[in-house]
């Protein structure tokens, strides 16, 4: 998840719908990465699947990613699950 792009939507905290938005509009110029970690991977796949099942209805996932990122803080280094999920219209 280093490569930061233009068809990149990150999700995190925001209104759902935010990040259904964003890739819409994102995805009407092109491919997207929907990207997440942690707690919020879940989120990702909802957004997603919302993307494809009400508003694009020809997009696909075309690509699915998973990995993990260390993280440390003063006392310790834990890791953190990470998807990326690529979209593409058909």
């Amino acid at each position: 998840m280093e490569n930061i792009k233009d068809n990149s939507v990150f999700i995190s905290g925001k209104p759902f719908m935010k990040y259904v938005t964003a890739g819409v509009l994102k995805l009407n110029k092109g491919d997207i990465i929907i990207k997440a970690r942690g707690k919020w991977i879940t989120r990702a796949v909802d957004v997603a699947e919302v993307i494809r099942n009400s508003f694009v209805k020809e997009a696909k996932i075309s690509g699915i990613k998973i990995g993990s990122q260390e993280v440390s803080d003063e006392k310790r280094k834990t890791r953190i699950s990470t998807i990326e999920l690529t979209m593409a219209k058909e």
